[in-house]
């Protein structure tokens, strides 16, 4: 019995080394992915931050076109658009997405356009009404982003929907990842500041400084558009980064609870080899003993 307590042990080990290797493998090719995924988040913030202000000090010239994009309405139609990852084996990453869209839409009335393999597969596969999707986070063009942000625009302008609402994941650090849900339109202006600037109630409001070609609307309706696309650019480019850093959390605990289990199975093999031997030797001492 003791030899075959051994040879199991030997098996479940072979086991566990061979499932080590791959968490260990997928540990470092997140770590690879997660490095440069950092530089492209952090890169696609200062052209955002520009919009930002370019909105805003075009907003104070036009009332019209503004009020277009920024005036609530009563909600009878929203659409989401949800980011989630390309893969899975990355803890609760996409489930933590998922659950919170979930907590928020209205499956018989409320519109989804899904980024990500994982969320395309989620919504379709659930009977969401998807109007658009974009099928991978890591190869994700800008003029897919382009596309359905001139789709939500316009389904906006036209009342098909009376708010747009935008899930991903915020990278905050290699640790800590948290779902952020933020309303695109209607654009809060009222919320909005000039970046890096604190609000203060002695600002006096400014004239306009500003000739527009071909007018101010079309300007600010254009910078609405470009504005919205770049915020929905960097919050795909946080989740991807937060998708390799919650793999690498993950594969790096999958690794260490393998170490720790072989650790435990070098313990009883040891121990079922020394019985093993034991027996024999005693096995050996009685068949001598009877000889005599």
């Amino acid at each position: 019995m003791s030899g075959v307590g051994v040879k199991e042990i030997k098996r479940r080990k072979a086991g566990i080394e061979s499932t080590r290797q791959i968490t260990n493998a997928m540990n470092l090719v997140s770590s690879s992915k997660l490095i440069r995924a950092r530089e492209a988040a952090e890169l696609s913030k200062p052209y955002a931050y520009f919009l930002y202000d370019m909105v805003l000090e075009t907003a104070a010239d036009v009332k019209k076109a503004c009020r277009e994009f920024v005036e609530k309405r009563e909600v009878k139609r929203r659409c989401f658009i949800v980011v989630a990852g390309d893969r899975g084996l990355a803890g609760g990453y996409n489930m933590n997405i998922f659950r919170e869209a979930e907590s928020l839409m209205n499956k018989d009335t409320d519109m989804v356009i899904p980024i990500g393999k994982k969320s395309c597969e989620f919504f379709r596969k659930r009977g969401y009404n998807v109007v658009d999707e974009i099928n991978s986070v890591e190869t994700c063009k800008y003029d897919e982003i382009d596309r359905i942000t001139k789709l939500i625009t316009e389904k906006y302008k036209n009342k098909e929907v009376d708010d747009v609402t935008f899930i991903y994941t915020k990278f905050r650090s290699a640790i800590i990842q948290t779902v952020r849900v933020k309303t695109l339109f209607p654009v809060a202006l009222e919320m909005m500041k000039p970046y890096g600037k604190e609000k203060s109630g002695d600002e006096k409001k400014v004239s306009p400084r500003r000739q527009y070609y071909p007018s101010a609307e079309e300007v600010f309706r254009e910078l609405i558009s470009e504005y919205t696309a770049s915020q929905i650019y960097n919050g795909i480019k946080e989740s991807f980064a937060s998708e390799q850093a919650s793999r690498r959390n993950a594969m790096q605990s999958a690794t260490d609870s393998a170490d720790d289990m072989l650790a435990k199975l070098d313990s009883e093999f040891n121990r079922a080899r020394q019985a093993s031997i034991t027996r024999e030797i005693t096995e050996i001492a009685g068949g001598a003993e009877a000889l005599k």
